[in-house]
């Protein structure tokens, strides 16, 4: 498949973690943990290019030249389980604003739903990544995208934990001008549009819903 626009992120400490967020038999609490050190890696990654503006600064010996990031930053998780990497990128980006998107797939027709919308303003002027472990179908993310795009956003970036081919396809094919960062793509999807051989639910996984 054509894997323009998708950065995969090959490293040690993601495939370490990715294979316990696989494992069936990792605890919720365990789950949440190496959510929280997976995403640390995908936040590096994802804002490696950002521009940066120098500042001045006062050390306890002399003035010297700092940075600062240029644009504002935006986090989307896709509810629920897109709350499971807010802290993460939270930790290493603490200015940035945070948005919810509620999306949920029905489970007959494994097309998106939404219920729940709230972001903040300006979104013209930010970088704004989207945030979702799961890029299963595509379908959330790219009406995510689409979301955003309506209300202004015009630089958007989706970040996933795992992603399966028909996902990215579709993100690509309806988004063509956005980045999709992932640490792994997958087989491909079941019947249930489930990611093979991906993790299982990840929201139920961390939050113990299962």
């Amino acid at each position: 498949m054509e894997l323009k626009n998708l950065i995969i992120v090959d490293h040690p400490l993601a495939k370490r973690d990715l294979t316990i967020l696989r494992n069936k038999n990792t605890s919720p609490l365990e789950f949440r943990n190496a959510i929280r050190r997976i995403s640390s890696v995908l936040v590096t990654a994802v804002t490696q290019y950002f521009t940066l503006k120098k500042i001045k600064v006062q050390t306890p010996l002399e003035k010297t030249t700092g940075f600062v990031l240029k644009d504002e930053v935006v986090i989307v998780p896709i509810l629920r389980a897109g709350l499971s990497l807010v802290e993460s990128f939270l930790e290493l980006i603490p200015d940035a604003k945070v948005g919810h998107i509620g999306i949920y797939r029905d489970e007959e027709t494994l097309k998106p739903v939404d219920y729940y919308l709230k972001l903040p303003k300006n979104l013209k002027r930010a970088k704004v990544l989207i945030i979702d472990p799961m890029l299963a179908t595509g379908g959330s993310a790219s009406a995510a995208l689409s979301f955003l795009k309506r209300r202004g956003a015009k630089d958007i970036t989706l970040v996933c934990l795992l992603s399966a081919p028909q996902g990215v396809s579709k993100v690509i094919n309806e988004h063509e001008d956005v980045k999709i960062y992932t640490i792994a793509l997958d087989r491909t999807l079941n019947d249930k549009g489930y990611i093979l051989p991906g993790l299982g639910d990840a929201g139920d996984r961390a939050f113990g819903t299962f």
